[in-house]
């Protein structure tokens, strides 16, 4: 109970006062473009996140699995200070001595040829978008300006202009018209849908999947789904793309979600998921969370249809963001990120499961390694998700829903069984709270 004799209601009156003061600026001057939790956060450690009122909160966002490595990582933390006062951006009109080190390392990290570098994860699909379609012209000889791209309903590949036009959510396309043309949407994780297409449609050049679409409400596809469309890319002489920028970089409890040949191919073989992509687009977690860098990787036959002027950015590939990058992917392989996220992905859903048995506020938890969702017995057009993750911010943990009735749980791959166990004792508590009487 509040006591005012010992200051308590002031207290209260100066922690609701420091938030709404930074909550009144966002709405007076910034765009009304995203619906966030009311929390005001100033600063990140491993797993945690502290408000403007000191109060400590467990991440299990990983700002869209971009945070893969926890919050300011130590080591990025000094490398991006020494890099800071010694080089950050050359343009690509001059050479500079970190990018071709991380060059070479990603591409024999992931197995491919060759890397070009972008900054956004929008960038990146672009660019693949780019690059298969002037494939397509050059390489399997389809009639200029004829080239399609067959991609999934329900995906979510960006905000550009050309990415939400193949969108199939309304609110991320409508009104932004004219839409660019060139698109074949088919369901997710329907092998039999894209075979038709393939058979129908000699234009098609590339084939654009997220391995789950996270999104979307972190849909699994059935687990021969990728070896699937790979033979059939292969058959039609078709490009694979994968979008791995929120499912790859260990957050499935692989190295990449489409896992191919890379370092923790034993991994992939378990999980009989040795599926290698003509194409694969990374970014998020390939900075740590600490500055945009995006990637887009593929081999010679591919890259080569690029020439000097056709393509390229400003900062793509900049010393910065190189050697953050370089260091990045060092820290998950260092440090087993995909293997303690695989190992603890398991222990969460196997909790939520059991309580799921008896519950019925929530049907369903699906995901892979530290990706995971449940599903709330409502409406996606309640309020019942976003009211619980109101709690769970109460409570001291941080979530989002996507899709109205979906709960997205994705924390940084550096946590730890106890502080699993932990989340897992807030979430089903909070659960409780709006389960039926």
């Amino acid at each position: 109970m509040l006591n005012k004799k010992n200051g308590d209601i002031e207290k209260l009156f100066e922690i609701e006062n420091l938030n709404n003061y930074h909550l009144n600026l966002e709405k007076k001057f910034g765009a009304n473009d995203y619906h966030p939790l009311p929390v005001v956060l100033k600063k990140g450690e491993g797993v945690f996140l502290w408000d403007v009122n000191e109060k400590k909160y467990y991440d299990f966002l990983s700002a869209y699995s971009a945070v893969n490595q926890g919050h300011c990582h130590p080591k990025l933390v000094n490398l991006i200070k020494n890099q800071a006062e010694t080089l950050t951006l050359t343009s690509r009109a001059f050479h500079n001595n970190k990018l071709g080190e991380y060059m070479a390392y990603a591409s024999k990290l992931f197995g491919f040829d060759q890397l070009l570098p972008m900054n956004t994860g929008a960038e990146g699909v672009e660019t693949s978008i780019k690059l298969s379609r002037k494939w397509g012209y050059l390489k399997k000889k389809i009639e200029h300006n004829k080239a399609k791209i067959v991609v999934c309903n329900n995906n979510f590949h960006g905000r550009t202009t050309t990415v939400i036009s193949f969108s199939t959510d309304s609110g991320s396309k409508d009104f932004f018209g004219p839409h660019t043309p060139g698109f074949i949407h088919i369901p997710h994780n329907d092998i039999d849908a894209l075979e038709n297409e393939f058979n129908n449609d000699k234009n098609i050049v590339s084939f654009l999947v997220e391995p789950i679409q996270g999104e979307a409400g972190v849909n699994v596809p059935d687990s021969d789904y990728l070896k699937k469309v790979r033979e059939l890319c292969t058959k039609f002489n078709v490009l694979m793309i994968s979008d791995e920028i929120q499912t790859g970089l260990g957050r499935t409890g692989s190295l990449l979600a489409s896992c191919g040949n890379c370092s923790c191919n034993s991994y992939c073989e378990q999980q009989n998921s040795y599926v290698r992509p003509d194409i694969l687009i990374l970014a998020k977690a390939l900075s740590g969370g600490t500055y945009p860098i995006s990637a887009v990787l593929c081999d010679s036959a591919i890259m080569e249809v690029i020439q000097p002027g056709q393509h390229g950015s400003t900062f793509g590939g900049n010393p910065f963001a190189a050697s953050i990058a370089k260091k990045a992917l060092e820290i998950i392989i260092e440090e087993n990120l995909a293997q303690n996220a695989r190992k603890l992905g398991e222990i969460f859903r196997y909790s939520m499961s059991e309580y799921i048995k008896t519950s019925k506020i929530i049907t369903k938890i699906r995901g892979k390694g530290l990706l995971n969702a449940i599903v709330i017995n409502d409406s996606p057009d309640s309020e019942t998700a976003w009211n619980i993750c109101l709690r769970l911010k109460d409570n001291g943990l941080l979530a989002k829903p996507t899709h109205g009735n979906i709960i997205r749980f994705a924390p940084p791959l550096v946590i730890t069984k106890d502080q699993l166990i932990d989340c897992i004792n807030i979430i089903i508590l909070t659960i409780k709270e709006f389960e039926p009487k």
